[in-house]
């Protein structure tokens, strides 16, 4: 039988439960055990796909198509495990599975209720994914915070769950913020002893409160949490603020953070195996080097918009020993005659994704400048839309070209959707979603990054290179050094005559790892610093 973790949060959003679960499965991965992760989001989306990345972050998109919560993409880079459309469950998704069963007469004429329809089919999600994963510790993250509306159905269904597969085989985390005082000058756990009796009254005790705190938790505030919350001194666990979020996991080994979870599941405690981790920590904490990269783009207001392209490239710099600083350019406000200042005092540009036409002139315009100043350039999904837009019109002089999404009547439409798409009437079945193969052409950029002629990476995205100027932008000089298996799809572009000038139609962060940086992030990271170190050379 598998092992259940639950993890909620009280007080306040955003108070890291996300991390506090990866940070807890690569702990008792690192045991030995078998983990996955999945996370109840409570909001009545379907799932993540329509909703405005500024306001709810990035869509992180699994192999398997699901468009998902951000959440899942710290889960695969903490425990490297590729997780599934069932790791993650929406309340639209509950309530249309059940409403189907209704309307075709499963529950015989019953009156279908919250309880114990809807919490049976969370519950019976549950199930599923330990099943599916063969997990022996499944943990699972409620999303918002005890109190909300939403999330009521989640916190009833697990509890209930506890008494079917046993006291024994479950755990309850709860995440509190203990804030820091600066008048009275000390930590206040009020705030979390509400949050306990709040999540007391719905019927679920925590085994084990992390409280997050800008502040080292003293003895007196872990005195109060355990007396006040009914919790063993050794079970309240700091959650400091860390330099990175790849610190957490040791921080929280360092209080036997797993070691407590696995006794209280009578699983067997080990010493985790984290020697992988400790290496990359220790490269993070002793680089002596940095890149400044612009990224240009539209979701500049909220950086969780771009987190997985962030966390890829942290990584990738992390491997070369270096770190990196971000300059912001909103793609709106980047013109023809701007695009010089605002660039030639980085090391490279990052043109990532984005729907609908607002901010691509910009985008094109830093490309622009980026090919013709030899300025190392990465384009992510809509990157090589925009890259190969201003090819065509800067190189090939097809003036006017342009993707159909962007100006349905461009004279040029090098960027186009695909014949057998454009009667399907339903958008979403004009998206390719998830991991789709790839071959590489031998000699190039892509190929040399990657190592191999046959990849597979996740897509996200309708529109494609228009087969009728393949041949054109060839002829031209850009090079299409990844397609579909068929040959029919452009995948990856890049340019010969330059330091590093690769775009890909796909969405290459989706499968980075702290641990092993995504390839072709670290070949853009080396060649900025190679590009940077030979500068050096030539002004000394």
């Amino acid at each position: 039988m598998s092992k259940y973790v639950f993890i909620t949060g009280g007080n306040v959003s955003s108070i890291g439960k996300g991390i506090i679960s990866a940070s807890l499965g690569l702990l008792l991965k690192g045991q030995g055990y078998r983990v996955s992760i999945m996370k109840f989001d409570p909001y009545l989306n379907v799932d993540a796909g329509t909703m405005n990345p500024i306001q709810h972050g990035e869509v992180f998109v699994t192999d398997d198509g699901a468009e998902t919560d951000l959440d899942l993409g710290h889960y695969e880079r903490f425990i490297d495990e590729d997780l599934t459309r069932y790791n993650n469950v929406t309340t639209g998704q509950v309530y249309s599975a059940v409403i189907a069963k209704e309307r075709e007469g499963e529950y015989l004429g019953r009156c279908v209720q919250v309880i114990p329809h809807i919490t049976d089919e969370i519950n019976n999600r549950l199930r599923q994914v330990a099943s599916k994963t063969k997990s022996e510790i499944l943990l699972c993250e409620v999303g918002g915070t005890v109190g909300d509306i939403e999330s009521q159905p989640y916190l009833e269904a697990i509890r209930q769950f506890r008494h079917k597969v046993g006291f024994d085989n479950c755990v309850h985390i709860h995440v509190t913020l203990i804030p820091h005082l600066a008048a009275a000058g000390e930590l206040k756990t009020k705030l979390t002893q509400h949050s306990v009796s709040e999540l007391r009254g719905l019927g679920i005790k925590p085994d084990i409160i992390v409280c997050r705190t800008t502040r080292p938790l003293t003895k007196e505030a872990r005195s109060k949490v355990s007396l006040f919350c009914d919790v063993p001194m050794e079970q309240v666990i700091e959650g400091l603020d860390a330099e990175s979020i790849y610190d957490v996991p040791i921080m929280l080994q360092g209080q036997n953070f797993g070691r407590v979870c696995t006794n209280l599941l009578g699983l067997e405690s080990r010493k985790p195996d984290l020697t992988e981790w400790e290496r990359m920590l220790e490269k993070l904490h002793s680089s002596n080097k940095s890149v400044r990269i612009a990224v240009v783009g539209k979701y500049n207001a909220l950086k969780d918009a771009y987190i997985s392209i962030l966390e890829c490239v942290n990584h990738a710099a992390t491997h070369n020993r270096s770190l990196v600083e971000f300059v912001w350019i909103d793609a709106e406000r980047l013109t023809r005659e701007t695009v010089e200042r605002r660039l030639r005092k980085v090391d490279g540009l990052l043109v990532p994704y984005g729907f609908g036409y607002r901010g691509m002139e910009g985008k094109i315009e830093a490309i622009r400048y980026a090919r013709e100043n030899k300025l190392p350039f990465l384009g992510l999904c809509v990157g090589l839309q925009t890259a190969v837009i201003e090819f065509a019109r800067n190189v090939c002089g097809l003036a006017g070209a342009n993707s159909t999404e962007f100006d349905p009547d461009t004279p040029h439409p090098v960027i186009d959707i695909m014949d057998d798409q454009k009667d399907i009437e339903n958008l979403g079945g004009t998206m390719r979603l998830g991991a789709y193969p790839c071959k590489l052409a031998k000699g190039t950029l892509a190929a040399e990054a990657y190592g191999t002629s046959r990849i597979s990476e996740r897509h996200r995205h309708r529109w494609e290179v228009n087969p009728k100027y393949h041949k054109q932008l060839e002829k031209a000089g850009l090079k299409f050094s990844g397609t579909s298996p068929d040959g029919k799809l452009v995948e990856i572009v890049e340019l010969e005559d330059h330091p590093f000038f690769l775009a890909v139609q796909y969405h290459p962060e989706y499968k980075g790892r702290p641990t092993r940086p995504h390839p072709l992030f670290a070949k853009f990271v080396e060649k900025m610093l190679a590009t940077r170190a030979s500068e050096l050379e030539e002004v000394a």
